[in-house]
């Protein structure tokens, strides 16, 4: 699966030509995804008041404790997003016999992942 293509636990809909005779992995429902856009909004603050910090000139630690901060909510959300893969698009693919390339490319997510 490449960055074109759309997971099914990414969208609430699947198209006509990606329903299998077997039931799909389920989407994600509208309240996961809003909790985990609620999660990387707060990020997103968390590193706007990192900036701020070095336009102020803040003391070194202070901003390396804000900097781990931030890169933990990331770690988490990521944590959430690959549970919810592995949950419904890795374990439809092995009920379907396509489990070799996909846990391949969740191989590889992780290695990634933990950079």
């Amino acid at each position: 699966m490449n960055e074109q293509e759309n997971c099914h636990c990414m969208s609430d809909e699947l198209s006509q030509d990606m329903q299998p005779e077997k039931s799909p992995a389920e989407p994600r429902t509208s309240e996961e995804k809003q909790k985990i856009v609620n999660r990387l909004k707060r990020v997103e603050g968390q590193i706007r008041g990192l900036q701020k910090m070095i336009e102020d000139d803040r003391y070194c630690v202070d901003i390396l404790i804000q900097l781990s901060a931030a890169q933990a909510a990331l770690k988490k959300i990521g944590f959430s997003v690959l549970e919810r893969h592995t949950k419904s698009c890795v374990s439809r693919a092995i009920e379907e016999g396509q489990g070799s390339q996909q846990i391949d490319e969740l191989v590889s997510v992780l290695k990634q992942f933990y950079k």
